[in-house]
């Protein structure tokens, strides 16, 4: 299993995309600061996540959700999931 995960800054609420096979122990990695970008927004909260059987799957999502359209994607669905 193929995990694309989206994590909010508690400290000032960054979105960082990402995709992943472990997604308990990747998101511990960026909350340990063993990340070079997320280290400086620490804590992570997991806000977002679906799942796909293959690696090429999960990246082609990742990438779809660092587009501007993925972006305002991301925006009003986690606006009605209240996490936003």
């Amino acid at each position: 299993m193929y995990y694309t995960y989206v994590l909010r800054s508690l400290k000032n609420g960054v979105l960082y995309k990402g995709q992943t096979q472990d997604l308990v122990s990747r998101l511990e990695v960026h909350n340990a600061g063993m990340v070079r970008y997320t280290k400086k927004y620490i804590p992570w909260e997991l806000v977002y996540f679906e799942t796909f059987n293959t690696r090429a799957e999960s990246m082609a999502r990742e990438k779809y959700f660092k587009s501007g359209a993925g972006r305002e994607w991301l925006k009003k669905h986690l606006e009605s999931m209240g996490k936003w």
